[in-house]
């Protein structure tokens, strides 16, 4: 087969460059090991982030470098024997965190998230995936009145900067808005711009289809197999292309490495489980609890339950004991019942030292691409990335200024 490009990697970000090139008229293969969504955009909590112009940044207050150093805390845990080899990047990570850094960071990151809720918008009515979607926002629930007003300062700032809207909700307003969730909230933040799916993979899903519809190749392939200038091994033979796009998650690095890239990526690790609701109870939003560090969801297979940040390296093997600490916590402020998954599941999120993802053309190569290191915002970001990345390999004007992505940034 011979295709104008190859996309490798057919989570959210590869299936959206597949299926914006494919809608600029490009013959297009998406090659994969597993069928679209099953790896990392299977886990996600399902939110599609507005409000997420500062991304997640490195804690660089003493108390919580001290808090976090003795590996107890709900929201962020490590792999002692990792340290020595993520330290590089770590270091780099806090580096670009300082308060004036994150700020300049935030201005390059917003371009991208002020398109986020347009382009999936866009994506789901041309696959017919309205079903998957929620347009009424998301919470963040605070059990003390310091910490909300804490995000609530950041919510006035954010909105102030960027035009995000949030609505607060006094302890009254969170118990119409959500009767079962615990009465001891003291209240939430609302960030109403933003949208959710009840179904990750089946969105991604639904997008693969759409992309097959317009006449691309969805194929099962070794990525590994990839060859200069550009070639791929599948199931049905061989694959040749003009172009080729890594967008391979937190597996990009393995094929950059192999073509003499050197990128700073690591992975934030996070599981998820799944539970029934008992005696009828409802969860209306996605719902973030800021102290504890935890997130519960309305899927389509129950309430998900998803951690925080597990530092380590891709491949070592699960250690959910994040989830075994916010489970009884998270059970104290909604009514989960019992355990529906057989175990936990296990993603790793792609991630940059200064938080921003890799979008553009490789340096050493001519026609290949990079779409990575979306770090909690993958499937945020898949959309206006894959529109992005078609624009520039199709030599039209960009939607917004690719340079703070570049691969050669670093």
């Amino acid at each position: 087969m011979k295709v104008d490009a190859i996309v490798l990697g057919a989570g959210i970000v590869g299936v959206s460059v597949a299926l914006q090139l494919k809608r600029r008229g490009l013959s297009v293969a998406l090659v994969d090991r597993k069928a679209p969504g099953n790896e990392t955009s299977l886990g996600n909590a399902g939110l599609i982030q507005r409000e997420g112009v500062y991304p997640y940044a490195f804690p660089r207050q003493f108390a919580s470098l001290v808090h976090y150093a003795g590996n107890r805390a709900t929201d962020v845990r490590y792999h002692p024997a990792a340290m020595p080899k993520l330290l590089p990047f770590l270091s780099k990570y806090w580096h670009h965190s300082r308060a004036d850094r994150h700020a300049a960071i935030a201005r390059a990151y917003s371009t991208l998230i002020e398109h986020c809720v347009t382009e999936h918008r866009t994506l789901v009515e041309e696959a017919g995936a309205q079903s998957l979607v929620r347009s009424d926002g998301w919470m963040k629930i605070f059990h003390s009145a310091r910490a909300m007003e804490a995000t609530i300062a950041d919510a006035r700032r954010w909105e102030a900067e960027y035009g995000v809207p949030h609505e607060v909700l006094d302890s009254v307003a969170l118990r119409a808005a959500e009767p079962a969730l615990s009465h001891a909230l003291v209240g939430a933040v609302r960030y109403p711009s933003s949208d959710s799916t009840s179904d990750p993979n089946g969105l991604v899903t639904a997008y693969a289809r759409l992309f097959e519809r317009l006449g691309g190749h969805i194929l099962i392939g070794d990525a590994n197999t990839l060859e200069p200038s550009w070639r791929v091994a599948t199931q049905e033979g061989p694959v040749e292309a003009h172009s080729a796009v890594v967008a391979l998650g937190p597996w990009s690095n393995d094929i950059a490495q192999g073509l003499g890239y050197e990128l700073p990526l690591a992975v934030k690790r996070g599981y998820h489980m799944h539970y029934a609701a008992r005696d009828g109870a409802r969860l209306n939003h996605p719902v973030l609890d800021v102290e504890n560090g935890y997130l519960i969801t309305p899927m389509a297979r129950g309430i998900r339950l998803t951690t925080g940040v597990e530092l380590g390296f891709r491949d070592t093997q699960k250690t959910p004991v994040q989830l075994e600490a916010v489970e009884p916590l998270a059970r104290d402020v909604f009514p989960l019942g019992e355990r529906i998954d057989p175990e936990p599941w296990l993603g790793s999120r792609p991630c940059t030292p200064d938080m921003l993802p890799i979008i553009g053309p490789g340096t050493k190569h001519r026609d290949l691409w990079f779409a990575f290191g979306h770090a909690h915002h993958g499937l945020t970001l898949g959309p206006i990335t894959g529109r992005l990345i078609a624009e520039m390999m199709t030599g039209t004007p960009t939607v917004v200024d690719p340079r703070p992505f570049r691969a050669d940034r670093f």
